[in-house]
């Protein structure tokens, strides 16, 4: 009874620049440790959760809501639906150290990933009047679906925060001229994403699990019948 899609994107703004006069390796790469200790309050991962928008909508027939999660199944109604999209944006920037002579650039980045459910609506269909007892079972049904996902989300920033925070926990990248910012482009792609997306995902099977079939059969025998009688009274006017 509940959908949603994941959607992440990725903002990469490196970097603000200053120029190091050339010096020996070792003594940039030191110079980068200093930098990154000076800067360890400000350096770093940084996470953040927003998901406290929701909404509550009678407006559309249980049989668009059926189209809405299930557009390719031909049996089975859906009666409620908790529908909402999450956002993972990741934005980089820092303070880039270069040293031309050596060829080395040295990058201090500080990464901020923002986890969001926008929006999250909870819908019911506008066949069951609000006070009726089918229209509470429904709700009470479709406001375990809003719990998971508003409990759910600073459970991820906690796990993903545990996994990540010390890869950049004041620790400076040094690469060649050119290819810090591919190096950081290349890890948040590769390992940050695939983390961050696998966690949202874990969220979708839980939901999952609340539309158990014993959910959906008792569901059907609520209220004393009212819910099948509203249904079998609505199956052939168009929706």
């Amino acid at each position: 009874m509940r959908a949603s899609a994941i959607v992440c994107a990725l903002a990469l703004g490196l970097l603000s620049s200053t120029s190091a006069e050339a010096a020996p390796a070792s003594n940039f790469e030191t110079r980068c440790e200093s930098a990154a200790n000076a800067a360890a309050g400000s350096a770093g991962a940084r996470f953040r959760t927003q998901g406290n928008r929701w909404r509550i909508d009678n407006s559309l027939s249980y049989r668009t809501l059926t189209r809405m999660k299930r557009p390719h199944v031909a049996h089975g109604w859906v009666l409620g639906l908790t529908h909402t999209e999450s956002h993972v944006t990741v934005q980089v920037d820092g303070e880039l150290l270069q040293d031309s002579q050596a060829g080395l650039e040295c990058v201090l980045p500080r990464v901020a990933v923002t986890l969001t459910y926008e929006p999250i609506v909870v819908y019911i269909g506008r066949e069951f009047a609000p006070g009726t007892c089918a229209y509470r079972e429904l709700l009470a049904h479709e406001m375990r679906h809003l719990k998971a996902y508003l409990d759910a989300l600073p459970k991820v920033e906690q796990t993903v925060r545990e996994k990540l925070a010390p890869r950049l926990d004041g620790r400076a990248v040094v690469a060649r001229s050119g290819q810090a910012r591919p190096m950081l482009q290349r890890e948040i792609d590769g390992a940050w994403l695939p983390l961050i997306r696998a966690e949202m995902q874990g969220i979708e099977r839980r939901q999952a699990a609340i539309d158990s079939p014993q959910e959906y059969a008792r569901l059907s025998k609520v209220c004393q019948g009212e819910v099948q009688s509203l249904i079998g009274s609505t199956r052939h006017p168009r929706s």
